[in-house]
C-alpha cells in the first residue's frame, strides 16, 4: 500500500512529457456519392495506452529537432508524407488526458493534395478514415481533430487555405468542392463562381480537362502568394475565445 502511494506521488512530481501529435486533412472521394469528403490518416496503437485504438500519427519530442521538424519527421516515419503546408495548432496538456506520467502534446496540422495523399503509406496499422466519421480515439484525440477542423473552416472564410488542397490546375468546380467538403454545406453555384472569377489572383490557363461526358470545363491556376508554405504560427487572438473549450 505504502509502496503503491509512493509511486503515485513520484508521477505527480515527474516533469511532463512532451509529444507531437499531427492532424493530416486530404480530400478524397466518397464511397456513396462520390464527392470530395475530408479524410485523415490514423495509425493504430500498438502498445499501452489505449493499445489497438487509432490515434494521430505523432510520438515522444527529442532533444535534438524543433517542434515543426519533430512533426515533420513523425509525420514521414508513420505515412511516408511530406506535406507543404504544416501549421501549430494548439497545445493540449489535460491533467488527465494520459494515464501515468502526465503528457503535453504539441499538435500541428497539415494538408495534402489529392496526388500526394494517394502517396501514402498504408498497412494494418496505418489507415485513411473520413474526419466526419471516426470512432472513439486514443487519448484526447477526437478532440484535437475537432479542434483543426474548427481551425481549417475558420481560415477557408478568408485567405488561400484551399489551394493547398488542389492541385496546380484546377476548374472552379472543383475549387467548391473543396469549400463544401471543409464546411460541410452546398454553395450555390452561379453565387460562388462569380465571387472566385472576380478574384485577380486566379487566371484560365487555357486548357480544358478531359475525360468528362459533357463539355469539358476551363482550367485555372491560382497565382497570388500561398500562406505557410510550411510553418505558420497564428496569434492568440485568432482563437475568439475557443481556447477555452481546449483542456
Amino acid at each position: 500500500m505504502f509502496s503503491e502511494a509512493a509511486n503515485v506521488t513520484e508521477r505527480r512530481q515527474q516533469p511532463p512529457a512532451l509529444a507531437i501529435s499531427t492532424v493530416i486533412f486530404a480530400l478524397r472521394p466518397s464511397a456513396s456519392s462520390g464527392r470530395p469528403v475530408l479524410w485523415l490518416p490514423l495509425v493504430r496503437r500498438i502498445r499501452e495506452p489505449f493499445r489497438d485504438h487509432w490515434a494521430l500519427p505523432g510520438g515522444p519530442l527529442t532533444q535534438a529537432e524543433s517542434l515543426q521538424d519533430a512533426a515533420a519527421r513523425n509525420l514521414q516515419e508513420t505515412t511516408g508524407l511530406v506535406p507543404k503546408y504544416l501549421e501549430q495548432l494548439y497545445a493540449f496538456g489535460g491533467l488527465h488526458r494520459s494515464p501515468g506520467q502526465r503528457v503535453v502534446s504539441i499538435a500541428y496540422w497539415a494538408l495534402v493534395q489529392p496526388t500526394e495523399a494517394a502517396l501514402a503509406e498504408e498497412s494494418i496499422n496505418v489507415k485513411w478514415f473520413r474526419a466526419d466519421k471516426l470512432q472513439q480515439l486514443a487519448f484526447d484525440h477526437n478532440e484535437i481533430v475537432n479542434y483543426a477542423l474548427w481551425r481549417l473552416r475558420n481560415k477557408m472564410t478568408y485567405g488561400t487555405i484551399a489551394y493547398h488542397l488542389l492541385g496546380e490546375k484546377f476548374t472552379l468546380a472543383q475549387v467548391r468542392e473543396v469549400y463544401e467538403a471543409v464546411l460541410d454545406r452546398a454553395l450555390d453555384p452561379a453565387n460562388f463562381r462569380r465571387q472566385l472569377t472576380a478574384d485577380r489572383q486566379i487566371e484560365a490557363t487555357g486548357e480544358y480537362l478531359q475525360g468528362g461526358k459533357h463539355r469539358p470545363p476551363r482550367l485555372y491556376r491560382y497565382t497570388g502568394a500561398l500562406a505557410a508554405d510550411k510553418y505558420d504560427n497564428f496569434d492568440d487572438d485568432d482563437l475568439d475565445g475557443k481556447a477555452a473549450a481546449v483542456p
